[in-house]
């Protein structure tokens, strides 16, 4: 099929990193290694940080001259045969799929909508009535956690559902032996407000109750609370915190699998590729049964989940990871298998091909 590809939040050609950025591209890579030609048809960001009514007329223009400018050039091309749409939710509803998937009568497929009915009361009642409507016209909307499924179909009642898990690329991680580095802690994440400070704070929280435990660790990220990220951990010894700052894809591949255990408590995560790829390493993790967390950790299997907000039960899971060498060991080899063999991008692509086969089919 030729697939019409569009990520209202951040296309997969955007320059700044993140998780939405890596699962767009991931998404491609996976129509494509199904057989499928994919193109990225805009650049267009429909994202605002507030529902501010300037900022979305001002997208809501730019819809326009984009439909208009898509609409032109299927005139003189050929047409796609899809509309594929990662990521439509509040901040950033797709404004362009819909309305062109209907003009030009193909099927329209969402990926990781979210709808909470909350936010109507914050402002952004109009933004999410587009992403009902959205989700209603799709002929299927793929969900990634429980969580997103459930909001969607608790209050978007119609709507088409089916599932495909959280996946990576597992290329990159090689099939080597696992290193051997237990006392070694390590984490991933960007230093920004909100849920990944609350997360750094957790994390310093924790690891002050275990001082005395032999571990050191390594911080990969950047952003800008820095200096307030830096200033949790100053009680300790600043031989035991490497501050390694931002890194591309390859250098933190290579650091992950320098091997240890990953830690990072999750507040308020999607799911978080970055669990993914430490599995994919050999690194056991700890992290916090939260949002959509347990989505791609095998609690007990591949690391630990503690109770949200619970503290001191996320220290002991980290010192449980460092007293027992051989759990650390059993748990590094099945992070590594349960990747392979459930979530690498090669069965991410056999599952999706189905579900866009099945849904082309329900459409005609």
């Amino acid at each position: 099929m030729q697939v019409a590809f569009y990520a209202p939040l951040k296309s997969p050609n955007h320059g700044v990193p993140s998780g939405d950025r890596q699962m767009a591209r991931l998404l491609v890579a996976a129509l494509q290694m199904a057989g499928h030609s994919v193109e990225v048809v805009s650049e267009l960001r429909s994202f605002t940080k507030q529902p501010d009514f300037a900022e979305r007329q001002r997208v809501a223009v730019a819809a326009t001259e984009e439909i208009a400018r898509l609409t032109a050039l299927w005139q003189t091309a050929a047409k796609p045969d899809l509309w594929f749409c990662y990521h439509p939710y509040y901040k950033a509803p797709d404004l362009i799929g819909p309305p062109m998937a209907a003009a030009l009568d193909i099927p329209y497929v969402t990926a990781e909508a979210s709808y909470s009915p909350r936010r109507n009361a914050t402002g952004w009642a109009e933004t999410q009535i587009l992403v009902a409507e959205a989700v209603r016209q799709a002929a299927v909307n793929i969900w990634f956690t429980q969580r997103d499924q459930n909001g969607l179909a608790a209050n978007i009642p119609g709507a088409r559902f089916a599932p495909l898990k959280p996946f990576i690329d597992v290329t990159p991680f090689g099939n080597g032996q696992i290193a051997d580095n237990p006392h070694r802690l390590v984490t991933v994440a960007m230093m920004r407000p909100g849920d990944k400070l609350h997360s750094y704070e957790m994390l310093a929280k924790s690891l002050a109750l275990i001082k005395d435990k032999p571990w050191t660790l390594d911080v990969i990220g950047d952003g800008p609370q820095r200096e307030t990220v830096q200033s949790l951990f100053s009680c300790f010894d600043p031989r035991r915190i490497n501050w390694l700052g931002q890194r591309n894809a390859d250098q933190v591949t290579a650091l992950l699998l320098k091997g240890g255990t990953y830690v990072w408590p999750g507040c308020g995560e999607a799911y978080g590729i970055a669990y993914l790829e430490a599995q994919a390493a050999g690194l056991p993790l700890v992290a916090q049964a939260t949002a959509g967390v347990p989505e791609v950790v095998n609690d007990g299997v591949t690391g630990f989940l503690t109770p949200e907000g619970d503290v001191g039960a996320y220290a002991k899971a980290v010192a449980e990871m460092l007293d027992d060498q051989g759990k650390h060991r059993i748990m590094g080899l099945a992070a590594r298998r349960f990747i392979r063999e459930e979530r690498s991008l090669e069965v991410a692509a056999v599952q999706l091909d189905r579900l866009l086969k099945h849904s082309m089919g329900r459409s005609q």
